[in-house]
């Protein structure tokens, strides 16, 4: 009941008000805002948990978004995504600018070969959910997460 909320309206509602391109430019946006944010904050160990645990969601959801560009459809959790928690604080903000430019790319592929932004791709919690949703949800999580940075 409480994914089947969330997906409709943290997800899917918002998803739809955006073109890819324009999500795209949002993923832009939120990415220089966090960048700034990174830049600011120390270097902790919880602050890197938080931020190899965002850059893992973010190339996880990549996965998910490139089957709209054809790939295949692979079941797996994100955390073959995360990168090593050995990371230094250095080396996982150069691994978010990098994840979060190909977020930005993909949004434009997405866009250009005209993918229906409608199309579904399966999330592990919160079910099938549109290509525009995903992209809501790179963008919310990156955002919700970033703020435990300090």
């Amino acid at each position: 009941m409480f994914e089947t909320i969330m997906r409709q309206f943290l997800l899917e509602r918002p998803g739809k008000k955006w073109t890819m391109s324009a999500w795209g430019e949002k993923l832009n946006a939120s990415g220089e805002k966090i960048e700034r944010r990174l830049e600011k904050a120390p270097d902790s160990e919880r602050n890197r948990q938080t931020l190899s645990h965002i850059v893992g969601i973010e190339l996880w959801g990549q996965s998910r978004l490139r089957v709209g560009l054809g790939e295949p459809f692979k079941e797996e959790e994100y955390d073959g995504y995360r990168p090593s928690r050995s990371r230094s604080w250095e080396q996982l903000k150069a691994e978010f600018r990098l994840a979060r430019k190909k977020s930005v790319a993909l949004a434009e592929a997405l866009d250009d070969q005209q993918v229906d932004q409608f199309m579904p791709v399966k999330h592990n919690q919160y079910g099938m959910i549109t290509l525009g949703a995903w992209l809501r949800y790179l963008d919310m999580h990156a955002n919700l997460e970033s703020k435990r940075i300090k």
